[in-house]
């Protein structure tokens, strides 16, 4: 059993991963701004091991004083997505980068940190060439910048690990729908049609239950683990968005998507991914894409506006 921090907890990852984290016996504390009114951790509530504080990650005057009994960090706490990182530069720079300086700073090396980035650091891939933890990082944008420098941070820092997330889909207490693969079922289920900017790009894809598993064998298996990236992410889904598109038709039968001969995609990642490293500790995912398509399908009979989202 551990003392765990979460920043962020309330979030899209943390609200899957607090709940599972108090049921493997550990006790979590969350600090929270609550930016988005969610009250996705209401559950935890009735756990003595869960604590809440509302607060901003980046105020280090309230994350000192929760630093100083935790066995493990987890930095969730962030600015997400390339629209809302453009729109709040200053934000992006302070919450995702220098709030992780500050825990770097404030703890002592006995303490541990796993913390997410993304794999949107690799930027733009060479065609079928696989991207492994030693690729060249080339992040083109501001949130896949920010995210690098914060993981050069933690690993210099040394006792840390770093997942570097697939664009992350599924179901979530804080859903959000603006992820790729959330989007597009949405739209497929709501609209039931999308247009599709620069199809051919490429990305790798991950359920948001199979982060909350992989931080979860990360605490377990630490010590043969620490100071190292990880790519994480589903080995079989490399996927172009229309791929993507195709993947989501199975399951609703009357999307129609169009590829558009004009107009870009602001978000410019393309690139296939490695997740062989991960996997050679152990880790398995266990929820498949189709899996989470359906999941959203049935999600989407519940939610009817577009507040669920970062944008």
């Amino acid at each position: 059993m551990y003392k765990i921090l979460v920043t962020g907890g309330a979030g899209y990852i943390g609200s899957i991963l607090v709940p599972e984290l108090l049921k493997a016996g550990h006790k979590v504390t969350v600090l929270d701004s609550f930016i988005f009114q969610q009250n996705s951790l209401l559950e935890c509530c009735a756990s003595p091991g869960f604590n809440v504080v509302r607060g901003d990650a980046r105020d280090e005057g309230v994350l000192a004083p929760l630093l100083k009994d935790a066995d493990f960090i987890i930095p969730l706490a962030a600015l997400v997505g390339a629209p809302l990182c453009k729109r709040d530069e200053v934000g992006t720079v302070s919450t995702n980068r220098d709030a992780i300086g500050s825990i770097a700073k404030l703890t002592s090396r006995g303490q541990k940190i796993v913390m997410p980035t993304t794999n949107s650091g690799y930027g733009i891939g060479q065609k079928d060439i696989y991207c492994t933890e030693e690729s060249p990082l080339k992040p083109i944008s501001l949130y896949g910048k920010v995210k690098m420098e914060a993981e050069k941070i933690v690993l210099d820092r040394g006792n840390a690990v770093s997942l570097r997330l697939a664009t992350v889909f599924g179901v979530s207490p804080r859903m959000r729908v603006d992820l790729l693969v959330n989007d597009f079922t949405y739209r497929a289920v709501k609209d039931r049609f999308v247009v599709v900017f620069e199809g051919h790009f490429k990305r790798n894809y991950i359920h948001v239950r199979d982060v909350a598993r992989a931080f979860i064998h990360v605490i377990g298996n630490f010590d043969t683990m620490k100071d190292q990236p990880y790519n994480l992410g589903l080995s079989d889904a490399n996927l172009s968005k229309i791929e993507l598109c195709a993947k989501i038709k199975e399951i609703v039968k009357d999307f129609v998507y169009l590829e558009s001969p004009v107009g870009e995609d602001p978000d410019k990642r393309d690139y296939i991914v490695s997740n062989a490293k991960i996997e050679r500790t152990g880790f398995r995912t266990s929820y498949s894409l189709e899996r989470g398509i359906a999941e959203l399908v049935k999600g989407y009979g519940i939610i009817t506006n577009s507040r669920y989202s970062n944008v």
